[in-house]
């Protein structure tokens, strides 16, 4: 069987041949009787030099014209002769031609000659190998008729009734028009009567039913040639026609497959595409078409049945493609993304098994077959006339992803071979994106997956910041990206807000940028402050980038990034920034004054400037302030300048009166409308302060005699806060703190006790000796202030400050306060 591609190739070569032939009669005595002017063309004799005469006046030898009788026997009873042969030019050169010889039959069983002469090599180089060539040329089948000036026929050959069904005693002595009443015979007759007028050719294609195939629409290229006397006159016209249809057909399945590569795979929505596959076959292959895929592939995963294990298995698919002639699509009895079973014994499941396509060109809906196992898919086959089928597995990487059924009711053409090629051909192409799609959506599930873990569920500020943040991807589809935003609680009240933003979009930034939120709060429970929490981080990005060089095919795993980190103390109202290359926040005052505060700028993170060190900047923040957090993709764009968002995002926040979750909404409705380049992350913080009566401070002397009076102090406060029941545990961590301030610190001690979440005790000095916890042996007099205080506290831990360090411990406090 010819390909469709070898069809699309051979196919132009054979009108080609025709047309361009030079063609000539001769009768039973080898007598020329009618030239064209392609002949005069090719060979260079005119009309009047060899009509009337010898057709061996065109062979180059003496010899070979001896044996033209024996040669003429042969034809005669092979009924015509094709091949290469020598041909003789006026100025006496030898042509290399192709000849074919083709019997004419005319009125009372008389016979003539048609003779046409063709320069293969001139026909198509390149084109297709000279044995196929000549193999296709030798057996086309071409349909000949000769008519007078009067467009009466007077000779036709046998193919021609081949291809229009008219019998010879019914075409000679009659016009086209008398035989094949109808449009087309009366085009043919005037593209007839235009070739007799000019005296050359012409090329007309035409549409037809021949007897042979009369359910199938055929194509036909008819080329005309002007028939001249000896006096180069018109005698009338030949006709040569040629069947094309296998080269229309080939033409239109290319027409078919161009459309799918646009139609296709135009989303990453596996129901999707499996609806444009079923669109595109409707009408252009079948009259009906579903797509049923299994019921994992929407979902992402890998499906569970391969080719060689279906056999037994329940199977069920969902419909994701649903097309029909019919509006509505009222052959189906499952609508899209409803789920579907497959019976049993059906050649759906024999596909499904096989992995083969299953073509049943007539289908046997009759009581007993496979179409009764459903019963409401047999009536549905009957009512709409389905006569033939096709069912092509859809297949990738030997996983089986769905079927796709085509059907044909209104056209009554039974489907063939060459449709089964162009149906898997289509499903193929839609196979790969179904793979894809699938993939994207396993892909894009993780990844949201991977957006809820890493961002935070639930801002929790504690006492000190009511927050709330936004984030938009700049990779809409897959929903993550390097941008993240987090509050951290810190003790003592205090709270860490912090925002970043990691180089690059999409799977591979978003694991980056959880890499770096998990290493920030391991550092902030180290408590430092944020100048030196930023120089940690820097290292870490600098040693995962290390640690990447060392595998050169794997993605590096963070390309640089920026952040911005501050600590907020609601008891002093004092806020502690430190950024790397990140934009400084914005600060919002209770009356709506913005300012963006001038932070040293820091290197970004990881780009291998850690000798520089970063600075933090300590504000004092007004009551009732609002801190904005923001990542570069909510100012910058490559329309404006980052002091053009600046201002927009300063105008927007000048309104702190709204609810946070509000004023976070106006302000990411000021990034412009077209898709980002960047994502964009915002963090909106309102501040809020202690109550002076929620803190009690006191100084106290280095002296071990302080003690006692610092147990009293606070027993005191307790009571008047109504903590009656916390002062033993409290007097004894107390105690112990102050303990460890004489003996191991420096300078004068400071207490202070904090009533907020917890009950929070906090001794300060001015060493720089940090506590550790050790395990004493029982010899041991000393080593067990720690252990006991981590005890009876909820937990307890040490920072620096500024001129010394803080120890602190927290308990739990009564849920009734």
């Amino acid at each position: 069987m010819m390909s469709t591609d070898q069809a699309a190739v051979l196919e132009p070569l054979r009108v080609r041949e025709i047309s361009d032939a030079a063609i000539a009669m001769i009768d039973e005595l080898g007598t020329v009787v009618a030239w064209t002017q392609a002949a005069q063309h090719l060979v260079g004799y005119c009309a009047e030099d060899v009509v009337g005469r010898s057709a061996t006046l065109l062979l180059p030898s003496s010899e070979e014209a001896l044996g033209v009788s024996a040669f003429a026997e042969q034809c005669r009873a092979q009924g015509g002769w094709s091949g290469p042969a020598a041909v003789r030019h006026l100025d006496g050169r030898t042509l290399n031609l192709r000849v074919r010889l083709s019997l004419l039959r005319g009125q009372d069983a008389t016979h003539r000659w048609l003779v046409s002469l063709t320069d293969i090599g001139a026909l198509s180089p390149g084109m297709v190998n000279g044995s196929v060539r000549e193999s296709l040329l030798a057996r086309a089948p071409v349909g000949i008729t000769i008519r007078d000036p009067q467009l009466r026929c007077t000779w036709a050959n046998d193919t021609m009734e081949r291809y229009d069904g008219i019998p010879l005693d019914r075409r000679i002595g009659r016009r086209l028009k008398d035989s094949l009443p109808g449009f087309e015979a009366e085009a043919l007759e005037a593209v007839m009567r235009q070739v007799l007028a000019s005296g050359t050719s012409a090329l007309h294609e035409h549409r037809g039913w021949p007897p042979e195939d009369p359910r199938r629409e055929h194509a036909f290229s008819a080329s005309f040639f002007c028939l001249l006397d000896a006096d180069g006159q018109a005698l009338g016209v030949c006709t040569l026609t040629v069947d094309v249809t296998s080269n229309q057909r080939a033409r239109e399945r290319l027409a078919v497959l161009s459309q799918a590569s646009t139609r296709i795979g135009s989303t990453l929505d596996v129901m999707q595409t499996g609806q444009e596959l079923a669109s595109l076959a409707v009408p252009l292959l079948a009259d009906y078409v579903t797509v049923d895929l299994a019921e994992s592939v929407p979902l992402g995963k890998e499906p569970s049945a391969r080719i060689d294990t279906m056999y037994g298995r329940p199977r069920i698919f969902r419909r994701a493609g649903l097309a029909s002639t019919h509006p509505g699509t009222p052959e189906s009895t499952f609508a899209r993304g409803e789920p579907i079973s497959v019976p049993p014994n059906s050649p759906l499941a024999a596909v499904l098994r096989t992995g083969r396509s299953h073509l049943e060109p007539v289908l046997d809906a009759s009581p007993g077959t496979w179409v009764d196992q459903d019963p409401a898919r047999a009536q549905k086959i009957r009512e709409y006339g389905m006569h033939s089928l096709m069912i092509v597995p859809i297949i990738a990487r030997r996983a089986v992803l769905g079927v796709a059924l085509f059907s044909r009711g209104e056209d009554p053409v039974p489907f063939d071979e060459d449709d089964l090629l162009l149906a898997e051909e289509l499903v193929t192409r839609a196979a790969l994106s179904l793979d894809n799609a699938r993939q994207y959506t396993r892909e894009r599930t993780t990844a949201l997956a991977l957006q809820r873990n890493l961002l935070p569920h639930r801002l929790r500020g504690g006492v000190a910041v009511e927050a709330a943040g936004r984030y938009l991807p700049a990779d809409t589809d897959a929903g993550v990206g390097g941008d993240w935003f987090d509050v951290i609680p810190l003790p003592c009240a205090r709270v860490a807000l912090v925002v970043g933003d990691v180089v690059g979009h999409g799977i591979n930034a978003a694991v980056a940028m959880g890499r770096l939120r998990t290493a920030v709060r391991t550092l902030a429970d180290l408590d430092l402050p944020p100048d030196e929490l930023l120089n940690h981080l820097d290292d870490s990005v600098r040693r995962l980038a290390g640690e990447d060089d060392d595998a050169p095919d794997q993605i590096p795993a963070i390309m640089g990034a920026t952040c911005v980190y501050a600590v907020y103390d609601p008891a002093t109202r004092q806020c502690t920034m430190a950024r790397a290359g990140h934009p400084p926040p914005a600060i919002v005052d209770a009356q709506g004054q913005v300012t963006f505060p001038d932070l040293p700028t820091g290197a970004p993170l990881g780009l291998g400037l850690g000798l520089v060190p970063f600075d933090a900047v300590e504000v004092e923040l007004p009551e009732g302030s609002l801190l904005a957090f923001y990542t570069d993709g909510l100012v910058e764009s490559r329309d404006d300048d980052i002091d053009v968002g600046m201002h927009r995002l300063g105008t927007t926040l000048a309104e702190p009166e709204q609810s946070l979750e509000d004023l976070c909404s106006s302000v990411v409705e000021t990034v412009p409308a077209k898709p980002g380049s960047d994502d964009v992350a915002l963090l909106l913080a309102r501040i809020h302060t202690l109550e002076p009566a929620d803190i009690a401070s006191w100084d106290l002397p280095p002296e071990p005699a302080v003690v006692s009076d610092a147990r009293h102090l606070a027993a005191h406060q307790l009571s008047e806060w109504g903590l009656e029941h916390l002062v033993p545990t409290t007097e004894l961590i107390i105690s112990e703190l102050v303990t460890n301030a004489i003996h191991h610190g420096a300078g004068p001690i400071r207490l202070r006790l904090i009533k907020h979440q917890v009950l929070t005790c906090e001794v300060f000095d001015s060493g720089k000796c940090y506590p550790r916890l050790r395990h004493a042996r029982i010899v041991d007099e000393n080593g067990r202030g720690l252990f006991l205080i981590a005890q009876l506290s909820n937990r307890w831990g040490f920072r620096s400050a500024t001129g010394g360090k803080l120890v602190w411990a927290d308990q739990e406090l009564p849920s009734t306060l």
